[in-house]
């Protein structure tokens, strides 16, 4: 038996449905993958558009608002499913999943060709959001939970597909509602040499500010659900 009760309202999310966003996203990643390197026929490819549209008759059916956030998301345990960075039950996303130690913020993801950019590269627009997330989760994750204020990247080389990458993000310095986080993406097995570096600024809304973006927003028995604390990262854990 399945429910509607998530984490977000005081209950624990749907284990059973939970299972199957999961792995739905887990066929999801497969397939988009699949779409960006098969050298099947137009025949065979239009036969898995067809399946494909025949799968998502399947599920089609009343959809909840974009102002209520989806029940299988916990706000006990940071948990986002749908994130497009680190959500379990996200088709787009690798997922990263983080780990924290000594203050840094990390995650090793190996990327294929659903995010190129030039042959057999990240595009370099993936990169700012994998960053945006990475040092976002690790301003959440020290108690400074803010919104992207500013962005900056340098890229100091290609980042290569199909091979083990390492994110990691850490606090630079903090004021006031301010915080400061630098990160880096470099390769699993060289995470000193980084490839790609950012340095973002996130800034904590006011209240008034706080209640204009976020009025609107409700968990699924319709409880006003505003982001605004570390609560609101996705999971990480320790290492």
């Amino acid at each position: 038996m399945t429910t509607n009760d998530g984490g977000l309202d005081g209950g624990a999310p749907d284990a059973g449905l939970l299972a199957a966003a999961e792995d739905l996203a887990a066929a999801l990643r497969e397939l988009i993958e699949l779409s960006a390197t098969t050298t099947a026929g137009a025949a065979e490819v239009a036969s898995a558009a067809e399946l494909v549209r025949s799968a998502a008759e399947r599920i089609e059916g009343p959809r909840r608002p974009l102002t209520q956030l989806p029940p299988l998301d916990d706000r006990a345990r940071g948990r986002r499913v749908f994130n497009p960075v680190s959500g379990s039950a996200s088709g787009i996303a690798p997922p990263l999943r983080f780990v924290r130690e000594d203050g840094v913020v990390s995650a090793v993801a190996t990327l294929g060709a659903a995010y190129e950019g030039p042959p057999t590269f990240l595009h370099g627009g993936m990169s700012a959001l994998f960053m945006d997330q990475v040092l976002g989760d690790t301003a959440a994750v020290n108690g400074l939970w803010g919104m992207t204020a500013h962005l900056e990247l340098d890229y100091r080389g290609p980042v290569p597909l199909g091979r083990p990458l390492r994110f990691r993000g850490w606090v630079e310095e903090t004021v006031g509602r301010k915080s400061v986080i630098a990160g880096s993406i470099a390769l699993d097995d060289a995470p000193d040499r980084p490839l790609v570096e950012a340095r973002g600024v996130f800034v904590m809304p006011r209240p008034e500010k706080l209640a204009a973006y976020f009025g609107s927003v409700t968990d699924v028995s319709g409880t006003h659900r505003p982001p605004g604390n570390a609560g609101d990262a996705n999971a990480v854990e320790r290492g």
